[in-house]
C-alpha cells in the first residue's frame, strides 16, 4: 500500500524547497608555532525531541521496572507519624520494615494511579495530566481495587 504524501500535508500549503547548502570553508592554515589555539568548538548536537506523551511513557515504564523508592524515607516516616498522631493520642512506634513496606505499597499505588490516569490522558489527545484525569481513573478501577 503506497502513502500518498500530498494527504499528509495540510490543506493550502505548498512543500518548501531547500534552498542548496553553501560549500563548506575550507580549514584555516595552522601555523607551526601555535597547535590548536585557533580551533573553534563543534557546534553542539540538536537535542532529540520525542512526540507528545512518549517521554512521560518512558519515565512511567522505567519506575515501575526500578527497586529503588521515589520518596525519601525521612519525610514519609514523618508523614505516617503525624497521621497516627491523628488518630490516636498515645506516641505509637514503627519498625523500620513496617514503614518500608509502607512506603513500598503507597507508591507502587501512586505509580498505578499515574500511570492510568495518564492513559486517561492521553486517550483524550492531551500531554498534560488534569486532576481530572486521576479521578476518571480512580473512578474507572473503583475505590475498592485502589
Amino acid at each position: 500500500m503506497r502513502h500518498d504524501s500530498s494527504a499528509l500535508r495540510r490543506k493550502g500549503t505548498a512543500p518548501r524547497r531547500r534552498s542548496p547548502a553553501p560549500a563548506p570553508a575550507p580549514p584555516p592554515a595552522r601555523s607551526p608555532r601555535r597547535s590548536g589555539a585557533s580551533e573553534l568548538p563543534a557546534p553542539p548536537k540538536k537535542k532529540r525531541r520525542f512526540r507528545p506523551g512518549t517521554k512521560a511513557l518512558m519515565e512511567i515504564r522505567k519506575y515501575q521496572k526500578s527497586h529503588e523508592l521515589l520518596l525519601r524515607k525521612a519525610p514519609f516516616a514523618r508523614l505516617v507519624r503525624e497521621v497516627c498522631q491523628a488518630y490516636s493520642m498515645k506516641e505509637l512506634r514503627w519498625q523500620v520494615y513496617a514503614l518500608t513496606a509502607l512506603q513500598e505499597a503507597a507508591e507502587a499505588f501512586l505509580v498505578m494511579v499515574f500511570s492510568n490516569a495518564n492513559l486517561c490522558a492521553l486517550h483524550a489527545k492531551r500531554v498534560t495530566l488534569f486532576p481530572r484525569d486521576v479521578q476518571l481513573a480512580r473512578r474507572l478501577r473503583g475505590v475498592d481495587s485502589m
